[in-house]
């Protein structure tokens, strides 16, 4: 236990200085120096302060503690119709900030126009939501330590791989149209592997307090898989039922935001969204919204936009889509920003932050009695988009499969690869059950998801992993 707690040590606490008021502080400073350089200019700023710290353990022992400070300042101006962008890492000083402005107006200057471009958020009220856990603002490596030690006993010898991360960040929104916004989040994930001489099993949770991160729960997961699937056997390819645990049904929702809800998808013509058609299964009520105490997230998106619930799916029939200003603004009048404009600079379009999917009736044992035959699978991984308009996506499953007959779980299974249609899989008459317990799991793009298990009538197996 003291070779696991004993990893090397750094600072604590939420970052220096770091608060909503001092976030706002910097976007107000920011905002002075566009009125000096860029006079008339439409300016967008957006503001997070705070810490982002890792321990990070293999071969059952933590190697490194880092403890990263956000310090960040993303600048959007729109000069006469032309619009440029970029962002600072670091110290917020004065000079620093106009050197931002100063190169962020020089290049919206000699941009051609932008067509598409919105506008500024005018001032409007967002939800009064503050998903903050103080002792996780103020976590130590030796808090995080404590998590991935019980991790690690509870492996029960096995070799034990993985991280446990906190974050607390302070963000500010300010624009020259007037609207100024504050909010803080903190979020705690533990996500770790144990590992047999010939098979991989994992354990994770995810929460915005790290106090209730139970590694030893997440330990005794993560073996008990590994042990299981120490002795894996090949299966012929084809379709089995599967029932999916809540990391591999957070793929199969990623690409369904990414390609299906995102309002700029389906302007482009690329999503199969049809809002108001029964496109999906009778059993799957699905929605966005940063009120759900259990999530971390902020309550307004990088443009400023008061993020909005919005249901996305309703007992099969289709929602949404999530737009931001500029997606809503190419769709035409009568559409708005529902608040979920995307923060990345690679992304251009809507994501959801706060995934939630309604529960079913049933525990894990009551889905896997339910399947003559079919596959009970952990998580999917390399997962890739071969026709965004279909959504059949081709992938890996990882850390546990095992095969499923008469309703009993058998024998563990080597991985496979598949391709499959998620748009199918979810479809009417596809979904035969869902659990009753759900999970918080961490999305790809920085939010997160509350999620059960599902069992789907079918997945297309194409093969082993080995080829």
């Amino acid at each position: 236990m003291s070779e696991i707690v004993g990893g090397a040590g750094v600072g604590a606490g939420a970052g220096a200085g770091a608060s909503r008021e001092a976030a706002m502080d910097a976007a107000e400073r920011t905002l002075a120096q566009v009125k000096r350089l860029a006079p008339g200019a439409e300016a967008e700023i957006n503001v997070q302060l705070g810490v982002s710290a890792l321990t990070r353990f293999a071969n059952s022992r933590i190697h490194q503690n880092m403890d990263g400070r956000v310090s960040r300042v993303a600048l959007r101006l729109a000069i006469d119709g032309r619009v440029a962008s970029a962002s600072l890492d670091g110290p917020l000083a004065d000079d620093a900030l106009a050197t931002l402005v100063a190169g962020v107006a020089e290049s919206a200057r000699v941009l051609p126009l932008d067509p598409d471009w919105p506008g500024l958020t005018p001032p409007s009220p967002v939800l009064k939501v503050d998903h903050w856990d103080e002792a996780t603002a103020a976590a130590t490596p030796a808090d995080r330590a404590a998590r991935v030690a019980a991790f690690v006993v509870a492996a029960g010898g096995l070799e034990a791989a993985g991280f446990c991360e906190t974050e607390a960040t302070h963000h500010a929104f300010l624009n020259s149209a007037g609207q100024a916004l504050t909010s803080r989040t903190t979020s705690a994930v533990l996500d770790g592997v144990a590992r047999t001489g010939t098979s991989d099993g994992s354990g994770r949770c995810a929460s915005i307090s790290l106090e209730t991160l139970d590694g030893a729960a997440a330990g005794r997961t993560a073996a008990f898989k590994a042990r299981t699937t120490a002795t894996a056997v090949d299966i012929e390819p084809g379709d089995y039922a599967v029932i999916l645990e809540p990391s591999a049904v957070a793929d199969v929702l990623s690409f369904l935001a990414v390609y299906a809800f995102n309002g700029k998808a389906v302007e482009e013509g690329t999503s199969f969204l049809r809002p108001g058609t029964h496109q999906f299964d009778d059993h799957l009520t699905l929605w966005e919204d940063t009120e759900d105490p259990i999530l971390p997230g902020v309550p307004f998106d990088a443009e400023g936009t008061p993020r909005q619930p919005i249901e996305l799916i309703h007992r099969g029939v289709a929602g949404g889509p999530l737009h931001s200003r500029r997606t809503a603004g190419r769709v035409g009048e009568g559409t708005v920003s529902t608040g979920h404009a995307a923060s990345s600079p690679w992304f251009t379009g809507a994501l959801p932050s706060a995934m939630v999917l309604a529960p079913g009736g049933r525990s894990e044992r009551e889905l896997i009695a339910r399947v003559p035959r079919g596959l009970l699978v952990t998580d999917f991984f390399y997962t890739r988009v071969l026709d965004p308009r279909t959504l059949v996506v081709t992938g890996l499953t990882r850390n546990g499969v095992w095969l499923i007959e008469n309703g009993l779980v058998t024998q563990a299974v080597r991985n496979l690869r598949f391709t499959q249609s998620y748009a199918e899989a979810l479809g009417p008459g596809r979904v035969q059950g869902i659990s009753v317990d759900r999970h918080v799991v961490p999305d790809t793009w920085g939010g997160f998801a509350y999620l059960p298990r599902l069992h789907l009538a079918s997945w297309h197996f194409t093969g082993g992993a080995r080829g």
